[in-house]
């Protein structure tokens, strides 16, 4: 009997051993000013991820349908070239120091007003012109994948203090996890997310309308023309943004809502219901053509959940797809947009001795 005990606990380490990631680099091109850009591939069972240091990008993520068919399932480019003329979709990239918009570009820290550059209809989106999606990253290869650190200096786009950054991408069996943290010489604010657009049913093929998309909030924050948040938490009841319950992402994107004019679709940020430093369910989504799941776990408050609205056909990405309107969907997690203008949002107030550490999982998996 303790033979068989020994033996079954054997057996559990070799299947523990080989469940580590691979993990492989080689370069990928250079800037146009001349800097290397690494990529980094990390494979588990039947998840191969993708990352370039050109922005802390996810290139691509391969993963099986309901057939066992592998296929790509975001959108992207085949070279830094492609990704660096391109300042508009962010696809895949890490966004900051301030992900999301920040009204007017202005905030103040203890009395002292900060401004970034305006990016954005009169606001400063994703951190300006030159955020961190237009960085080369530093990237060093860890257990099942790969860190990648920036260090942006004290005025970088306007925000205050010397921002040391860490984003840590692994591959665990069927999941990309993926961990942020942050220190900061002076206060400064941090709002960090990753902005891959997915279509499940594989890049290239067709649009995300017919997906069926669930997100555990019972409010949202509403916005102005400009896109930035009213300051009210309004409910998602009786409205086209109430996906707690599985509904088509399609189902009333077209109804006859503001909120969904200024946005063109949905655009928006949900308060998640859960809340706290543990991961907590932000969304589901599965494409019924191909079988694919998606679950997004979070520590964050929020998820902006965003239908590539602004997708007009004039980019062409992998596999020469050109990208239609509607051709994926983003569900960047998150604090809330222009949140150090808005008192009663989460705080995204870093101060020096203080770490700011948040963490997102993306779990892929399949149904009949």
């Amino acid at each position: 009997m303790k033979l068989k005990y020994l033996m079954a606990g054997i057996a559990v380490l070799l299947m523990s051993s080989l469940a580590k990631a691979s993990v492989t680099s080689m370069p990928w091109g250079k800037t146009a000013d001349g800097k290397p850009v690494q990529i980094y591939t990390l494979s588990d069972h039947d998840l191969t991820v993708r990352i370039t240091t050109f922005g802390a990008r996810v290139v691509s993520i391969e993963a099986p349908d309901r057939s066992g068919n592998m296929a790509d399932v975001v959108l992207g480019y085949d070279s830094v070239a492609q990704y660096e003329s391109d300042t508009s979709t962010y696809f895949g990239a890490i966004v900051g120091r301030y992900g999301n918009r920040i009204a007017k570009g202005t905030f103040s820290i203890d009395g002292k007003t900060f401004h970034v550059p305006v990016n954005n209809n009169g606001n400063a989106l994703h951190g300006g012109p030159a955020g961190f999606s237009s960085k080369v990253w530093t990237g060093q290869e860890i257990p099942d994948g790969v860190d990648l650190s920036l260090v942006s200096p004290d005025g970088d786009m306007g925000f205050p203090g010397t921002l040391t950054v860490h984003v840590r991408y692994t591959v665990v069996g069927t999941s990309l996890k993926i961990n942020y943290s942050a220190t900061t010489t002076k206060p400064t604010v941090v709002n960090l997310t990753n902005h891959s657009y997915f279509n499940l049913a594989g890049d290239g093929k067709g649009n995300i309308l017919q997906d069926v998309l669930m997100i555990p909030a019972d409010r949202y924050t509403p916005v102005g023309t400009t896109q930035i948040p009213t300051s009210e938490l309004a409910p998602v009841a009786g409205t086209p943004f109430d996906f707690r319950k599985p509904t088509e992402i399609g189902a009333r994107i077209s109804d006859a809502n503001e909120q969904l004019k200024i946005g063109s679709g949905y655009d928006h940020n949900w308060v998640l219901n859960a809340s706290g430093d543990s991961l907590h369910l932000a969304a589901k989504v599965y494409d019924p053509t191909s079988g694919r799941t998606l679950t997004v776990t979070t520590t964050q408050p929020g998820v902006q959940f965003y239908t590539g609205n602004f997708l007009d056909g004039t980019k062409t990405g992998k596999y020469g797809v050109t990208y239609q309107k509607n051709a994926a969907f983003c569900l960047e997690t998150q604090h809330f947009p222009d949140s150090p203008n808005q008192p009663k949002f989460p705080s995204t107030l870093l101060r020096p001795g203080q770490t700011m550490h948040s963490e997102t999982e993306f779990t892929f998996g399949v149904r009949p």
